[in-house]
């Protein structure tokens, strides 16, 4: 697939490095591209930082490339060719208009693409969020071309027997669970999309660990846990957000916000919301991968307080099987859903470290 534009990558509002948990200032990316490439279903924006071994870094909801502004810099200082991109909706990526176009398959297609775009044959992949189901189904179908994958906050779970959205409406207590309130078209973006950036707001601080004392942690199993992420009749998502959202948070500044609020104001919130509109078609799509295991060298890395982590602490405990490949399994202390973002300085490392023990890694570099 041909390139279709490059250009300099412009100021990040936000930046990376410093001591465990800080975000101090630095310079921002002076060293990324940002460009579009061609895929099947029609271009997807990327950023990309450094030379070698491909990584290709892929985004959850709602966010964008810029999810994965820490790791840029400091993959492409490990000796690593960092690409985030905007997932199709997303930022300059294209947005079809019908819903089945956001199926699995779809973005297992694109990330192929971007591959063979950069001139690459194979790839590392890593995944937050809806990402990390995207990463792990990538590699699951493609293992020609992804050769190891990184899974930050979703654990692996094969294909089941449920359809799901079957398994959705059983939960959320007294209301309704937020998948199931997103999947009719229309519905969330006519609560979220006349205040874009308040919303915005209290979803990144509704899910963050910064909501979650220790003192309020609830087992997995509690129904109490799920009911905090659901809607009740006659109401919104948002009614369960923080009361009062003051930037910045430890990891969120005005800056940060205003560059992702920008994007959706732009976009809407159609496409990303899409992708949860075709869980029921992944699941018929995938019938031929039902309970298949993903055996590449896997990471994962959660949070003590990340509502997937703790809803799906099943498919955590079934890692020996499903990621027979599995180098290591991280939950972060304290930390909540956006994970690469709360805690980069940790995570880099770990990313890191892990890239290094795989077939082909750079040699280490001192200091």
């Amino acid at each position: 697939m041909s390139q279709s534009a490059t250009t300099p990558s412009t100021p990040s509002p936000s930046t990376a490095g410093g001591a465990p948990g800080a975000h101090p200032s630095a310079a921002p990316l002076p060293e990324a591209t940002h460009r579009t490439v061609e895929v099947p279903g029609g271009r997807i924006h990327l950023v990309e930082q450094g030379t070698g071994p491909l990584v290709l870094l892929v985004h959850g909801f709602p966010e964008s490339w810029y999810s994965w502004r820490h790791q840029l810099p400091a993959l492409a200082a490990a000796g690593y060719r960092a690409v985030a991109i905007d997932v199709r909706g997303y930022g300059r990526s294209s947005k079809p208009r019908e819903v089945s176009a956001y199926r699995m398959l779809a973005h297992v297609a694109d990330n192929v693409a971007v591959v063979r775009a950069l001139g690459e044959e194979t790839a590392v992949i890593a995944g937050h969020d809806w990402g990390s189901p995207i990463a792990a189904n990538t590699a699951l179908l493609r293992p020609d071309v992804f050769t190891a994958v990184a899974l930050l906050s979703v654990p692996y779970a094969p294909r089941g027997e449920t359809r799901p959205t079957e398994a959705f409406g059983r939960l959320g207590g007294d209301g309704e669970f937020y998948i199931s309130y997103f999947q009719e078209p229309g519905r969330a973006e006519a609560e979220i999309e006349p205040d874009v950036r308040g919303w915005l707001a209290g979803f990144y601080a509704a899910l963050s660990g910064d909501a979650v004392p220790p003192s309020d942690a609830v087992p997995p199993s509690d129904p109490g846990d799920v009911a905090r992420y659901s809607v009740l009749p006659g109401g919104k998502l948002s009614d369960r957000f923080p009361e009062d959202v003051r930037l910045p948070l430890p990891w969120l500044t005005e800056a940060d916000l205003d560059f992702y609020a920008g994007e959706f104001e732009r976009t809407g919130l159609t496409g990303g919301l899409n992708r949860y509109r075709n869980v029921d078609r992944d699941w018929e799509d995938l019938a031929a991968w039902n309970g298949a295991p993903l055996t590449q060298p896997t990471l994962f890395i959660g949070g003590e307080f990340d509502a997937p982590t703790r809803w799906m602490s099943d498919a955590i405990k079934a890692f020996p099987r499903t990621l027979p490949g599995l180098s290591a399994s991280h939950l972060l202390d304290g930390c909540g859903h956006w994970v690469q973002q709360e805690r980069p300085t940790e995570v880099n490392r770990l990313l890191c470290d892990w890239l290094h023990t795989l077939p082909a890694a750079p040699a280490r570099t001192s200091g």
